[in-house]
């Protein structure tokens, strides 16, 4: 149980970094491309990363025999599946995206079963419907416009890839220092990036970079966001079932409006407190659920 409440918070606390994350990726990237600022946020928590290894003296070994599994989870999670977030969201809207990216949990339930043959329960599906209502509730469905095909392709490709990502963590050795797996996975994705980023730094103007809002955005996306969120996510995903865990993803919406109309002064009704209370629901059913 203790296992349980843990991993339970590191989830909480990485869903609701991302769900933040949304209020600074809309200002700094009117300055950076998505793809090139998906690149410099890694830059970044790569460099975060090894700092934060080398202080707490990390061993950076690993069997020969789990590097293609990690190859496998920075190219699927931390390379398509951000970038698809990304390219989709640019195609569609934050609303669309927020409903795709909510089918998610539901993928990781089926991948957990096929891949780590997982037990289905009623507790898990009830969970995930409920909080799946809770975010169309949050995110409306009256107003979302359907015709942005690619960005709906782009954003359901990120949904799957992610929670497929997420599933893999888990065939990963528990004893495996999660700052390890989440820098080389991390390093993966610079690898696989850098190529297509490089032609076309030269497009974005450095004296704009130099901006507070700018590098403090850039530097809380590499730290905070990707660092510390990959890190506890990929950590309370260890602590309990992969198909449990991913009920803890529909934090996103719930803070990233919540900060909205606390920051941006965005309009919240009396829905976001009906799907937040459907979405808490639906988290206490996988915190009791015995493993």
């Amino acid at each position: 149980m203790k296992n349980t409440l843990l991993g339970s918070l590191y989830l909480t606390l990485a869903s609701s970094i991302w769900g933040g994350m949304y209020v600074v990726v809309k200002i700094v990237v009117s300055v950076i491309p998505p793809l090139e600022l998906v690149w410099m946020r890694y830059l970044v928590a790569i460099a975060a990363l090894l700092v934060i290894g080398l202080i707490t003296r990390q061993n950076w070994r690993i069997e020969k025999r789990y590097f293609l599994l990690i190859t496998a989870i920075g190219v699927i999670g931390n390379t398509i599946s951000i970038v698809a977030q990304e390219t989709g969201t640019m195609l569609s809207t934050a609303q669309m995206g927020a409903i795709i990216t909510s089918s998610t949990p539901a993928f990781m339930v089926i991948f957990a079963r096929l891949i780590l043959k997982e037990r289905l329960t009623l507790k898990k599906g009830i969970s995930v419907c409920l909080a799946t209502i809770g975010v169309l509730l949050i995110v409306g469905i009256g107003d979302v416009n359907m015709s942005g095909t690619l960005g709906g392709i782009a954003l359901l490709i990120a949904a799957l890839t992610w929670a497929l990502m997420s599933v893999l963590v888990k065939l990963l050795p528990s004893d495996y220092p999660q700052i390890v797996v989440t820098t080389y996975s991390i390093l993966v994705a610079l690898i696989v990036l850098t190529p297509f980023v490089l032609p076309r730094l030269h497009e974005i103007h450095i004296s704009e970079l130099t901006h507070p809002t700018i590098w403090g955005g850039l530097l809380y996306l590499g730290i905070v966001s990707t660092a510390g969120g990959f890190l506890l996510w990929n950590r309370g995903l260890q602590m309990l079932n992969a198909s449990s865990g991913g009920i803890f993803f529909f934090f996103q919406p719930v803070v990233g409006t919540l900060l909205g109309w606390l920051i941006l002064g965005e309009n919240i009704g009396v829905t976001f407190w009906i799907g937040s209370i459907l979405i808490l629901t639906g988290v206490l059913f996988v915190i009791n659920e015995k493993k």
